[in-house]
């Protein structure tokens, strides 16, 4: 019984994609258990809810709220199945522990604990204070991988870290000499796109930024299908030479530049902020000041195969086409374990994920430099 309504949970929470961070995705429902329906095996759900947006309310409130009048009576009789810990602490909005215990709901069930140190815990301790039984770890494993972005922040205090590309089926990922080269069809360019709106920012090396000229936006994908944000733009200019022309430096979106230029005035640019990094671990660790909990990498070639030598990558998304191209830029090896493969179009897409070592976090070689 309990990992079916946490599964609902769990899809509710999926509707808050692209739209919560740097707050993790929640997902609610309530179901009123009295001893007659437990006997039948027919609770009944009375109220759902999930984290909509950034600063608004969260997924409990939400739930609450849904619950019709003539159902308010029942929440002493019901169970709420939560995806993450409820939150002890006043933050855009109240606690979200306060207000189950206030609505007096007979027991909680949870996927996870909470990584940030502002909860961790303390939202169960409370809800046991005040003699709500509590459940955790139900569907832990699903949970975590719901809000793998937000574990990596806090657990291993750096953005979840996407690696994308596609290649042709005989290995290549760019013409002779860098050439952008049309590989993966219509269909697949829209999924990026949408993928782009679901991340905090994209990363793009010096030379796909100036071979390319990339806009990285979500243009493909536009708001009228509720999603449409458009990621911050990160670019890889170590020796500030990129020209200022490029669609990078617009000022539509945020965009980041990471450089080792030292001891020069940089002309201020709308919309364009930039940072000093020797390293990728300078690179990542800046990010996790400025909270971006994830970075979709979309080339070229040597950035990717950077984040990989440098074992800071979480995922992996290949494209592989039907094209053949003889010479070119060969792509990067693939590695990790397989998740899935699935035709999208007449491209084959597969996903692959790192596996860490159960309590170890992942310490990268400070010495892979930009």
């Amino acid at each position: 019984m309990n990992e079916r309504f946490m599964m609902r949970a769990l899809e509710l929470a999926t509707l808050g994609r692209g739209h919560v961070s740097p707050n993790p995705m929640v997902g609610c429902v309530i179901v009123h258990e009295s001893e007659e329906q437990e006997k039948n095996g027919c609770p009944r759900i009375i109220g759902e809810g999930w984290h909509r947006l950034y600063g608004d309310w969260h997924a409990e409130v939400n739930a609450i709220r849904s619950v019709q009048p003539e159902d308010s009576h029942l929440l002493p009789e019901s169970t709420v199945y939560v995806t993450l810990e409820p939150c002890s602490h006043w933050g855009k909005t109240p606690p979200c522990a306060d207000l189950l215990i206030e609505n007096r709901v007979r027991r909680v069930v949870c996927c996870n604990d909470d990584p940030n140190p502002l909860v961790s815990g303390q939202g169960f301790t409370k809800l046991r204070a005040a003699g709500i039984d509590v459940t955790t770890g139900v569907l832990a494993k699903q949970g975590r991988q719901l809000n793998a972005r937000f574990f990596t922040f806090f657990e291993h205090k750096r953005p979840y870290i996407i690696l994308k590309w596609a290649e042709t089926s005989d290995g290549f990922i760019a013409g002779e000499n860098g050439k952008q080269i049309k590989i993966s069809g219509d269909l697949s360019h829209r999924l990026v796109h949408r993928w782009r709106s679901e991340e905090d920012s994209i990363m793009v090396g010096t030379n796909t930024a100036r071979l390319d000229n990339p806009q990285l936006t979500t243009r493909l994908w536009p708001m009228q299908a509720g999603f449409g944000k458009n990621p911050t733009r990160i670019v890889i200019d170590n020796q500030l030479s990129l020209d200022k022309t490029l669609n990078l430096f617009d000022g539509a979106q945020p965009t980041i530049v990471y450089h080792q230029v030292l001891n020069k005035d940089i002309p201020e640019r709308p919309g364009v902020s930039y940072s000093f990094a020797l390293s990728l671990v300078d690179l990542v660790e800046d990010l996790h000041r400025r909270k971006i909990l994830s970075v979709l990498i979309e080339g070229g070639t040597a950035l990717l195969k950077s984040f990989m030598e440098a074992g800071l990558w979480d995922e992996m998304r290949v494209f592989r086409s039907q094209t053949m191209m003889a010479a070119g830029i060969k792509a990067p090896p693939v590695r990790g374990n397989l998740v899935s493969r699935e035709r999208i179009g007449a491209d084959e897409l597969t996903i692959y994920r790192r596996e860490y070592a159960k309590n170890l976090l992942n310490l990268p070689d400070s010495s892979i430099e930009l």
